[in-house]
């Protein structure tokens, strides 16, 4: 018997600890926010149980750790939560008709913004919205609709307040859009979003809070502890601190304060400036993990090598001059932070690769992992192995791919669609490699991603097969690798005493399911720091002063 005793005790099935060569233990204690031991007997714990231990008796669970998405969005999720849901249009006339609905209840010259988790191939037109035609909706309001990060489509009112016209030079690494008249269609393209993201005004501090507690509760119900939001600009960085004082933060987040759209080194000294302030890392519910940057496009305008199938004219686009990116990174990592690029096409690998290198020659003794790529979409067998000879982690997103399919196939064709996130070769080389969703191009979720490794199974069938890995890789990926990543491997992804109490239980063994079972498989309890984060009966924390009871089925 311990004189303090358990918080909380878990009796399942099989306690997963991700230990190499440990067999599934049967009980496992918390005390504080901390593991504090683990027994290969279910009642090998009993001893720690005190008038004030919460049991959680789940004989036929299984019991993993938390699982971390290393690259998602979850400010756009939040964002999202009050934001106009066009993701459930299924062509644009109701498209049009929510946006529509959202003007009647909102005064005229007034933003209206829309989620951003939808495909224009969802659509009955299979094509994005036009700004003529969003005028149809309201020419009373501007109207921003985003899809993913990379896309947005805006009406006349609001090309009009961004002075945009016929004349506006194009932005280096940009896109302003034309239809086939040549007229302005109301499309911009990554260092084009800018013109007019400017003048959106930051939704009220309140509504953004509830968003994150919305988003934060979506994302740990599938079985996500810890967030790598990959786009945090220094005012979504201000709410998601309030959002933390306020206890509305329902997963760990590790925020990139983003670059994307800068194009010189000095204007990251600004970002970086405005960073000073957040060095302090020793919240483990929030912290920053460093800088964003974007070197190359997306679905439309990932820079590749080939000529798009679509246009033998066309091989993506570089968002920045390597020479700069080279001066900017540095200028970031001689601070101390590390840093993130997106680099999605062949291309855009092979230059990020040339231009970390270059930081690597010019600045020795960099701490391990302070350099990372952003999806690596493409990465070849010969970049592949650049990067693990160079020390640089990868994170790879198979939802984006899955729900992506189908319009990448148009860009690309089937042959690269089906060497995208190459898991298989990654995990060979022995790479630092971690999984995540990039919601909102891809669907978040724990089992999701792992069940999307493991079969390479898309909206439209099964793509490249032979880059499918293991259910246990997957999960590695998601936990132990994950918590490398973001260098809290003492503190997270194995179940360890004096590690954080962040579980997940699942009444199935997911690795016993198969085919949409593991796809739509979510986890009963997702735990943090021994606290549920989400669970059907608790709508709050666990209380650490419940006199003894066992909790069934909780």
């Amino acid at each position: 018997m311990t004189d303090h005793g358990a918080d909380l005790l878990v009796r399942a099935a099989a306690v997963h600890t991700l230990v190499p060569g440990q067999a599934p233990q049967r009980a496992l204690a918390v005390r504080g926010e901390r593991i504090a031991a683990l027994s290969a007997d279910p009642n090998g714990l009993d001893s720690w149980v005190t008038a004030r231990t919460t049991v959680l008796d789940l004989p036929g669970s299984t019991v993993l750790p938390a699982f971390d998405d290393t690259h998602t969005h979850l400010i756009f999720a939040a964002l999202g939560a009050h934001d106009v849901p066009v993701h459930r249009a299924r062509n644009i006339p109701e498209f049009l008709d929510l946006i529509r609905q959202r003007a009647a209840v909102t005064p005229e010259g007034e933003w209206i913004r829309t989620t951003t988790n939808w495909q224009e191939l969802n659509l009955a037109e299979r094509r994005m919205p036009t700004a003529a035609e969003l005028d149809q909706a309201t020419d009373r309001h501007p109207v921003l609709v985003k899809r993913g990060g990379h896309n947005d489509v805006v009406n006349t009112f609001a090309l009009r307040l961004a002075g945009i016209t016929e004349d506006t030079p194009v932005p280096p690494g940009g896109t302003i859009g034309r239809g086939a008249d040549g007229r302005l269609d109301g499309r911009l393209i990554d260092n084009a979003l800018r013109l007019v993201e400017r003048l959106v005004p930051a939704p009220d501090r309140t509504e953004r809070i509830d968003g994150l507690r919305l988003a934060g509760r979506d994302y740990a119900a599938t079985g996500i502890g810890t967030v790598r939001d990959c786009a945090v600009t220094p005012e979504d960085y201000a709410v998601l601190l309030a959002a933390r004082a306020a206890g509305a933060l329902g997963t760990r987040v590790r925020a990139l304060v983003s670059a994307l759209g800068l194009t010189s080194a000095a204007q990251v000294e600004n970002v970086l400036d405005a960073m000073e302030e957040w060095r302090d890392d020793s919240d483990p519910w929030l912290s920053v993990w460093g800088v964003k940057f974007g070197l190359d496009g997306g679905l439309e305008a990932g820079a590749t090598e080939q000529p798009y199938a679509c246009d033998h004219t066309f091989s993506g686009m570089l968002t920045w001059e390597p020479d700069a990116l080279v001066e900017a990174v540095e200028a970031v990592v001689r601070r101390g932070w590390r840093v993130g690029t997106h680099a999605y096409g062949d291309r855009a690998v092979r230059v990020l690769l040339d231009v970390y290198e270059r930081v690597l020659d010019r600045n020795p003794g960099l701490p391990a992992g302070t350099l990372v790529m952003e999806h690596g979409g493409l990465a070849g067998p010969e970049q592949r192995a650049r990067a693990v000879a160079l020390g640089v982690p990868v994170t790879i997103q198979q939802p984006l791919l899955h729900d992506t399919a189908e319009v990448e196939e148009g860009f690309w064709g089937p042959e690269r669609v089906a060497r995208l996130f190459p898991a298989r070769g990654w995990v060979d080389l022995g790479a630092q490699v971690s999984a995540g969703s990039d919601f909102p191009v891809g669907r978040f979720g724990a089992m999701r991603s792992v069940w999307g490794m493991t079969t390479r199974q898309t909206v439209i069938g099964v793509k490249g097969l032979e880059h499918a890995i293991t259910y246990d890789e997957a999960v590695a990926l998601h936990t132990v690798n994950a918590a490398r990543l973001t260098g809290e491997e003492h503190l997270r992804g194995t179940l360890t005493p004096g590690r954080l109490a962040d579980l997940t239980v699942w009444d199935q063994d997911p690795a016993r399911c198969t085919g949409d079972a593991l796809r739509d498989l979510k986890p009963t309890h997702t735990l943090l720091g021994g606290r549920p984060v989400h669970s059907p009966e608790l709508t709050d924390s666990l209380p650490v002063s419940r006199s003894a009871e066992t909790i069934a089925d909780l």
